[in-house]
């Protein structure tokens, strides 16, 4: 059980905490007794701590936040823990969430304990506390048996410092301004539940676990605590009932069981399953299938007949006109062939007679030398 304790100074946060923790045996963590307690060491931490608690002040996050860290490594909190008075701010819950991320043991409630600010006032200006066991009782409403000593221990009683009205006043501001922004921050985490803090203690109590009961499930860290608190009732055997004499006539007949078949008849039993299925096809089907190929085969070749016709309706048309121009160009040929014959005629001899000339030219000219 992990929850933290909201709630305006005085608001019976710090009470409610102490019952809590008699019911279900996890310590209380509350930063303010930690601090007193730092501070009544006369530890560094109470010196640098004891003027901002005597004003009024707020801690600083950081010095909180290392004392807490401190403290939820305890062995007694191994089980859970209940925060009283911290966190105060945003960064401060921020922080708290982180470090419990990473140890896997996330807050799983926000009790928030709501009280009228005029209701707060009278109980911080009256409030007085044992310098034993921490008990707080109220002059103004919760008033100790004999004055000045505690009811629980028979401690001394004395006023803090911070319940005076100027520092609770101041307190009560600085609870506005800093605190008030967790209720809507552990809202949007769907943890925060609200209860009122004014009326009988017990009757407050009561709400607070009833709530912390039917929120947390399971609720492990808190069986041991329970079973000590309310012992179990011994358990009552179911009677027997003797079976109706009918029951075994009405009661129909169980089937005897099959014969294991081996799996090669299984086998061949599918096979032949599907050999029968192949065989059982229509004959009409067969028929159709056998008359739509063949219809198909027979277009084809209509197609196929009515090319090779066009084809030959082609070529007819085109060998005339072929005919035609080769006998348009034969006497062409023919007319230029007898044209250039003469001209061909005529060149050859006057090639030869060239020729002839040239070989008779040298010898005219010896028979002149000679004469």
């Amino acid at each position: 059980m992990r929850i933290v304790l909201l709630g305006a100074p005085g608001s019976g946060k710090g009470t409610q905490s102490k019952l809590l923790v008699d019911k279900y045996k996890i310590p209380q963590i509350s930063t303010g007794d930690l601090l007193r307690a730092a501070v009544s060491a006369g530890s560094e931490l109470g010196k640098r701590v004891k003027p901002l608690m005597e004003s009024g002040q707020f801690v600083p996050d950081e010095l909180v936040l290392d004392i807490i860290q401190e403290r939820l490594g305890h062995a007694d909190a191994k089980n859970g823990f209940i925060l009283d008075g911290f966190p105060r701010t945003i960064p401060q819950a921020q922080a708290l969430d982180s470090m419990l991320a990473r140890v896997g043991r996330p807050l799983q409630l926000a009790i928030l304990v709501d009280v009228q600010t005029e209701s707060l006032l009278k109980r911080l200006t009256g409030r007085v506390t044992c310098a034993s066991c921490g008990q707080m009782f109220n002059t103004n409403s919760q008033p100790p048996k004999v004055p000045g000593r505690c009811d629980k221990c028979n401690g001394t009683l004395t006023e803090r410092a911070d319940d005076k009205e100027a520092a609770v006043r101041k307190r009560l501001e600085d609870y506005e301004h800093k605190t008030s922004p967790l209720i809507a921050y552990y809202r949007s985490q769907n943890k925060l539940r609200k209860v009122a803090g004014e009326g009988d203690v017990q009757a407050i109590l009561k709400t607070i676990t009833d709530i912390i009961e039917n929120h947390i499930n399971p609720l492990s860290a808190l069986r041991p605590a329970l079973t000590q608190q309310s012992p179990s009732k011994p358990k009552i055997a179911p009677a027997k009932v003797p079976p109706k004499p009918t029951a075994d006539k009405m009661a129909p007949k169980t089937p005897s069981p099959k014969p294991a078949v081996a799996p090669k008849a299984v086998a061949k039993k599918k096979a032949v399953a599907k050999t029968a299925n192949k065989k059982a096809v229509p004959k009409a089907a067969v028929k159709k299938a056998v008359a739509k190929k063949k219809a198909a085969v027979k277009k084809v070749a209509v197609k196929k007949k009515a090319s090779a016709v066009t084809k030959k309706a082609v070529l007819k048309k085109g060998a005339p006109k072929k005919k035609a121009v080769v006998k348009k160009v034969a006497p062409q040929k023919k007319a230029a062939a007898k044209k250039v014959a003469p001209k061909k005629k005529a060149a050859v001899k006057a090639s030869v007679k060239k020729t002839v000339t040239k070989k008779v030219a040298p010898k005219k000219k010896q028979g002149k030398g000679r004469r």
